[in-house]
């Protein structure tokens, strides 16, 4: 139990990380470097999600359950440090991925002469997408998605419906897409937003595949 407790509050503060990366750069380099739509998100942007990562990180990662090989894993010493460099290196590796794939949809938004608040719309879309799916990949560092996806949440559903739900609100209903100053987004825009923020996390899966591969040899 003290193991899973452990687990489940790093996989929190990894994910926190990686997702606040993004988010931070999103708003300054576009600013930093005078692009064509400096604000391309405002602080109720900011607010609305926070308002969807607190509860990812306190409801989510709060009711993991222990993974196989937590008893298989070696006592840590009580001089160790929470976060060792390569778990800290992969969080903001992790940050920096997303990072890429949302500003990638901003360039490709503006090279394709979108309009700012269109852009917008995909830039946030591949922003909640990458959300959606770091929520799911960071469940186990070490077992692929399609493993974790079998462990018992039942919050998981809950909290990403939800966040799907307000996501697809904000960008098709006319009053919230107008106070988000959101343009409107067609199906084939935001399937590509998605696509981006997919791949922007997905990667890591070919890390986690090394890693069992490397371990496994190692037997």
């Amino acid at each position: 139990m003290g193991r899973r407790i452990y687990n489940n509050l790093k996989k929190a503060i990894q994910y926190i990380i990686s997702i606040h990366i993004p988010i931070i750069l999103t708003v300054f380099i576009p600013l930093a470097l005078g692009w064509i739509y400096p604000n391309i998100f405002s602080p109720v942007h900011i607010i609305f999600l926070e308002l969807i990562m607190g509860p990812t990180c306190s409801i989510i990662y709060e009711n993991e359950p222990a993974e196989e090989n937590i008893l298989k894993q070696k006592p840590r010493a009580a001089t160790q440090n929470f976060f060792n460099v390569k778990e800290l290196s992969l969080s903001i590796i992790q940050g920096i991925g997303i990072s890429a794939g949302t500003l990638g949809a901003y360039q490709f938004a503006v090279s394709s002469g979108y309009s700012e608040d269109l852009t917008r719309s995909m830039v946030f879309s591949c922003l909640i997408t990458a959300n959606i799916f770091l929520t799911l990949v960071n469940r186990s560092f070490f077992y692929s998605v399609i493993t974790s996806l079998s462990y018992k949440n039942k919050l998981i559903p809950i909290i990403i419906g939800i966040t799907t739900l307000l996501s697809a609100t904000m960008l098709y209903w006319k009053p919230l897409r107008i106070f988000f100053e959101f343009g409107e987004i067609s199906i084939n825009q935001l399937l590509l937003s998605i696509l981006i923020g997919f791949l922007s996390v997905v990667w890591i899966e070919v890390y986690k595949l090394y890693k069992r591969k490397t371990k496994f040899s190692h037997l």
